[in-house]
This record gives structure tokens, sequence and C-alpha cells, in this order.
């Protein structure tokens, strides 16, 4: 009896504990980074000098009440991998120049493609 109690104890220790980290991190997720953000209309796509990577620029619609904003990803074309390195408001183009192999510069914010990330609620 002393068992069964334990374990259910444990049980909504762990349920508790897990709805106390996920939900929070859900919404963080959501709400303040740019890793849940699709892009809408491509406006510009530029592979890196050595074609190992590919930045995406996208064009998207808050609607009526904010303002275009610009979106970009960078694809791994080796293994396939995609994920948003920037994220600004307020603008509608994307100027995408390579420096080298790994470094992007997107309308000014230089980014290592590797690690950088670009969110003009950050930066």
């Amino acid at each position: 009896m002393k068992n069964k109690r334990k374990a259910k104890i444990i049980a909504v220790l762990v349920s508790v504990i897990l709805v106390a980290v996920v939900i929070p991190s859900a919404l963080y997720i959501k709400f303040f980074t740019i890793w849940g953000i699709k892009g809408q209309k491509p406006i510009n796509s530029v592979s890196s000098p050595d074609g190992r990577y590919t930045v995406t620029a996208y064009l998207n619609n808050g609607g009526a009440t904010t303002s275009y904003c610009v979106l970009a990803a960078v694809k791994d074309n080796k293994t396939g991998f995609e994920r948003n390195i920037y994220w600004q408001e307020d603008v509608d183009v994307a100027y995408i120049d390579w420096v080298d192999e790994t470094t992007v510069i997107i309308n000014a914010a230089e980014l290592d493609v590797q690690k950088d990330t670009y969110d003009y609620r950050k930066n």
C-alpha cells in the first residue's frame, strides 16, 4: 500500500515538473525566438562560395497592424538541415552578400551561419 502511494506521489511530482518546464519552454520558443517563424514569400536566395550553404530570404506580411518583416533561413545543402538566422521588422528587401564560406551579411548584419542569429527584438 505504501509503494502504491509512493508511486502516485512520484508520478504527480514528475507530471508537475514536466508541465512547469514544457509549457514555459514552448511559450518562450513561440514568442521570444525566431525558431518557429515560417517564411511566407521568397524574395532572395544566395549560395555560399563553396555551395555548402544557401541563405533564402522571405518577405513576411504581419497583417494590417504590423509592417513587413524579412526572415532569412540558412540551409546546409550537405545535410538538408535548415534554420532561421535573421529576423528584421520594417524592411521589405534583403541584401545578401557572402564574406566567406560561413559568413554572410544580410542587410548589414554579419552572421556566422553555423552559430549566429539576428533578431531585431534582441540586437
